[in-house]
């Protein structure tokens, strides 16, 4: 069981740092079980960043340089270019959401429950399904085994996978999950498809699987084109502070501390303290427990850990919803919340409806976004080596 606090994911960053080099690149690709002692398991840290990105690469780079630890370093990376890319093209996100809705409320194919309850008759997916819903993980090569295996053996609409995928990963988010399937799928690399083999599986799980009957052939999907993509907004600051200020922390940054070391003046004039979340919003379908009980306990973590300027703990709300939040700024008398900047995904919609609603009642909302998001989003308007290329750059700027 993975532990949600912050002390439990540094915990994780320090017992994996001397295993991020060499051993890293090394192993990375083998998924021996659900012991993973290969992998650094810090995704669901970094995903609700209870753990930052920063403060991952700082820990790793004190102890290697940036060759011997290069493959770990552009994993930390990917999650913040798929961000970055979908930031700049959110109709792929609109789409994917009209999709998984308008699938789930139509006629589901014949198999796909029996898929999603471990019974598709291929015992490598039938195992992966049980960890998956038991654990909330699965190595990330055993995910794109999985997608692959979804969409060009069973033949399975790729949106529905990303949606289960989306409902049960503790570190799943929009951006990663949406595309990285549509990636295995053709899609976001156009005719680029990711085909699982036997022999990939079985060299890569040590022999544990070797399934048989797979799709021999991955043909890319098609899919009607998109807008031009608009770019990143240069400002880190969306909003203008009033003078009765309080902070409202959601499920996709709970680290109040270095988020406010960034924007000092904000930091002593914060008045009252909030923390809010609803996993439920991933998907129409319901969300896994282990993802409901990880985000509970990210949410309670992060309010013990966040205090106003005169030391006051930050309030657990009952519900995402804006009568809530309103409910609360207006028994603190505020007259502006800030909010850390959500990308692209359910908790930026969310923040875009409590923005109309605060405005009604006269209160303010401001959007504070991290300089790793701002620095890095901008050069993710293109495919992954190109924004590779720009890494060690990102890494020396504060």
């Amino acid at each position: 069981m993975t532990t949600p606090t912050r002390a439990a994911g540094l915990d994780a960053l320090h017992e994996f740092v001397p295993h991020a080099g060499p051993d890293y690149r090394r192993d990375r690709n083998h998924d021996l079980g659900p012991a993973r002692t290969n992998v650094s398991g810090l995704s669901p840290y970094l995903r609700h960043r209870l753990v930052t990105e920063q403060e991952v690469i700082d820990a790793v780079l004190s102890r290697h340089s940036l060759h011997a630890a290069e493959k770990f370093v552009q994993e930390v990376f990917w999650r913040t270019y798929w961000k970055g890319w979908l930031e700049q093209r959110p109709a792929v996100w609109r789409r994917y959401r009209a999709d998984v809705s308008d699938l789930l409320a139509g006629d589901l194919p014949a198999h796909y429950e029996d898929v999603i309850a471990g019974r598709s008759g291929i015992d490598a997916m039938d195992a992966w399904v049980g960890e998956l819903i038991e654990t909330g993980y699965l190595h990330n090569h055993t995910r794109m085994w999985f997608a692959s295996i979804w969409i060009f053996t069973l033949e399975l609409p790729w949106q529905l996978g990303a949606d289960f995928f989306y409902r049960h990963l503790l570190d799943g988010d929009a951006a990663s999950n949406t595309l990285s399937w549509r990636w295995v799928a053709g899609l976001q690399t156009r005719g680029k498809t990711y085909l699982a083999t036997t022999e990939n599986i079985a060299r890569y799980t040590d022999g544990r699987f070797a399934p048989t009957g797979l799709a021999t052939e991955a043909r890319g999907l098609d899919e009607e084109p998109f807008p031009a993509s608009t770019p990143v907004p240069s400002d880190d600051v969306d909003g203008r502070p009033g003078e009765r200020v309080g902070l409202l922390l959601h499920e996709e940054d709970l680290e109040a501390e270095s988020l406010l070391s960034e924007h000092p003046s904000l930091a002593g004039s914060i008045r009252a303290t909030a923390v809010t979340a609803d996993p439920e919003q991933r998907s129409p379908a319901a969300v896994s427990a282990p993802v409901r009980a990880f985000t509970a306990g990210a949410v309670a973590d992060a309010a013990s850990r966040t205090t106003d300027a005169s030391g006051r703990p930050a309030t657990v709300l009952d519900s995402a919803a804006p009568s809530s939040v309103i409910e609360w700024a207006a028994a603190e008398g505020l007259d502006s919340i800030v909010v850390p900047y959500a990308p692209v995904g359910p908790v930026h919609e969310r923040l875009e409806v409590l923005r109309a609603s605060l405005g009604a009642e006269g209160v303010g909302l401001v959007t504070i976004r991290r300089r790793w998001d701002g620095r890095a989003w901008p050069y993710a308007s293109r495919g992954f080596f190109p924004f590779r290329e720009r890494i060690p750059g990102l890494i020396g700027q504060r």
